[in-house]
């Protein structure tokens, strides 16, 4: 019987999970924020940069777009011509977001390696692009640790995007209730607590349900 309940519970507890993971999917997919993302972001990080775009958009007065794809098509044997190639690709994402306003466009390419940000001009000088690109997205997505590219890609997603929109805030004198603060160098760190997070839940869910069994 005891072996039987166990069983009984794993299976709600996945149930559960995958409720919990479908409803979060449907609410990160409106995001107008990620223009692509070729399955290479969690649903839970997407959503997370759902509510830094947002809050950025409202207090910042600043769109915060991404693209990521996992193969853009650009041969990396095209010698010379491979940068103006990166150039007609950026520019072609470029006229699908409003640049009217101010705007920060974070583009990044796997298979090509390519990392990009396109910003507003009077951005320029608040945005420091290299730092952004080579300490907050670059250490994740290069780590040599046993985490898939999906979980690398995830993180270095978010935590470049968080660091562009806190950028702007810092000079800004803001505050913004989303960011996601001072872990953004740490490499992995956001991944591992988006992962305990879920973990906590299943824990949480399982308890719930052992306690109304003996309840009953």
């Amino acid at each position: 019987m005891m072996a039987k309940d166990l069983e009984g519970n794993i299976l709600k507890i996945k149930f559960i999970l995958l409720f919990v993971l479908l409803i979060t999917t449907v609410n990160a997919s409106t995001s107008k924020y990620i223009l692509k993302h070729d399955g290479l972001i969690d649903p839970r990080a997407q959503e997370k940069i759902n509510q830094i775009g947002l809050e950025a958009q409202s207090k910042l007065k600043t769109n915060i777009y991404l693209y990521i794809i996992e193969n853009n098509g650009i041969k990396m044997k095209s010698g010379e011509n491979r940068a103006d190639e990166f150039r007609k690709f950026e520019d072609n994402i470029v006229k699908t977001i409003n640049t009217k306003n101010n705007y920060v466009l974070l583009i990044i390419s796997i298979n090509q390696t390519f990392i990009n940000i396109r910003l507003s001009k009077n951005l320029e000088n608040i945005i420091n692009k290299k730092d952004i690109i080579y300490e907050y997205i670059v250490p994740l997505l290069a780590s040599k640790d046993k985490n898939s590219l999906f979980a690398k890609t995830s993180a270095a997603c978010l935590n470049g995007y968080g660091q562009i929109a806190d950028s702007i805030a810092e000079h800004q004198n803001i505050k913004l209730e989303s960011s996601i603060g001072s872990v953004g160098k740490t490499a992995g760190t956001i991944w591992k607590v988006m992962m305990y997070s879920l973990v906590v839940f299943g824990i949480g869910a399982y308890t719930v349900i052992i306690m109304k069994q003996r309840k009953a």
